[in-house]
C-alpha cells in the first residue's frame, strides 16, 4: 500500500564534474513536485543544463526553520520533494538537517539518493588509512578557537578529515604543525573532479611551506586529510590534557586531574593549571 504522505529524497549532486550526476538522481529530480536547493541561483542553471525543469525553492541556514514547515505541509499532502545542496551530499557541512529531522518526526519517509561527497572522494585517494576516520567539517574561523579544536584532537588515532576555506589554508596548516607536529603525514585535495584537481601528499610541515610558496594550493574547494596520532609517540603532557578535557565534563576538577595524571603520567601541577584554565574558559563561554 502506498504511503499517504510523500517522500523526501536527499539527493547528492556533482562536486565538479557534471557527469557524476547519477541516472537515478536525474530521474528523481525530474519527477518530484519541487526541489529544495541551498542556492537557487547556483542550482537553476545546473539543473537546466541537466534538462530538469522541476520548480525550485530555497532552503539555506537562514530560512530552514520556516521553509521546513512549508515543505512538511507539501509532503503530508502526498507530494515528493528532493533536497539538494550546492554540491555534493546534503547535510555534510551543508543545510538540511532540520528538514530531515522534522520529516522523521512527522513520520514522513526520507530516502537517500547517494552520490558525490568531497570528503569521501578525498579520503579515497589520499593514501592515508581509511579503516577508521572522523570528519570535523570546517574548523573555527577565529585562530584561538581553531587551535583549541585542534588541541582536542591531538591524541585522536583515527584519520582526521577537514574542509577549509582557501584563504585560511596556510594559517590552518601552521596551526596543525604546531599542534600535531611537522612530521605528521597529510594530504590536501583541491578542486576534486574539476579541471584543476590536485592532490598534495607530504608531511604537515612540507604542506605548510607549499601553501605559502604555491598560490595554486590556496585556490578552490579544499579538503585536508591528516593521519591519526601514533599513540606511543604522543607526549605524556598532551595525552593528559586530552584526557582532562573529557574527564572534566563528567567529574569534579580534582578527581579529573588525579585520573588524568594516573593515566598519562603527565605532571600533576601542569594538568591542574590546565584544568583551571579550561574551567575559566567554560564559565566565560
Amino acid at each position: 500500500m502506498a504511503n499517504a504522505s510523500g517522500t523526501l529524497y536527499v539527493v547528492a549532486t556533482p562536486i565538479g564534474n557534471r557527469k557524476d550526476l547519477s541516472p537515478r538522481a536525474l530521474e528523481v529530480l525530474s519527477q518530484v513536485a519541487c526541489i529544495a536547493a541551498e542556492d537557487t541561483r547556483y542550482s537553476t542553471p545546473f539543473l537546466r543544463e541537466m534538462g530538469v525543469a522541476t520548480p525550485l525553492v530555497s532552503l539555506h541556514e537562514h530560512n530552514e526553520d520556516a521553509r521546513a514547515a512549508d515543505l512538511l505541509t507539501e509532503l503530508r499532502a502526498g507530494k515528493d520533494i528532493a533536497l539538494i545542496s550546492d554540491a555534493g551530499t546534503p547535510l555534510i557541512s551543508d543545510p538540511g538537517f532540520r528538514l530531515v529531522s522534522a520529516a522523521h518526526g512527522a513520520g514522513i519517509r526520507v530516502c537517500a539518493v547517494p552520490g558525490p561527497s568531497a570528503v569521501v572522494a578525498a579520503l579515497s585517494i589520499a593514501g592515508i588509512a581509511t579503516d577508521r576516520f572522523i570528519f570535523e567539517g570546517f574548523l573555527p574561523e577565529r585562530a584561538a578557537a581553531r587551535r583549541e579544536r585542534l588541541q582536542s584532537l591531538v591524541t585522536e588515532a583515527r584519520t582526521l578529515a577537514f574542509y577549509e576555506a582557501p584563504h585560511r589554508i596556510a594559517e590552518t596548516l601552521a596551526d596543525m604543525v604546531s599542534t600535531f607536529g611537522a612530521d605528521r603525514q597529510a594530504a590536501i585535495a583541491r578542486e576534486l573532479t574539476k579541471m584543476h584537481e590536485t592532490l598534495y601528499r607530504d608531511t604537515l610541515g612540507a604542506l605548510e611551506a607549499a601553501a605559502r610558496a604555491d598560490a595554486d594550493l590556496s585556490r578552490g574547494e579544499i579538503v585536508i586529510i591528516v593521519a591519526g596520532a601514533a599513540l606511543g609517540a604522543i607526549p605524556a603532557k598532551e595525552q593528559g590534557e586530552a584526557l582532562l578535557r573529557v574527564l572534566l565534563g563528567e567529574l569534579p576538577l580534582k578527581q579529573a586531574v588525579d585520573l588524568a595524571v594516573k593515566a598519562s603520567g603527565a605532571p600533576r601541577n601542569a594538568l591542574y593549571q590546565k584544568a583551571l584554565a579550561i574551567k575559566a574558559t567554560d564559565k566565560e563561554g
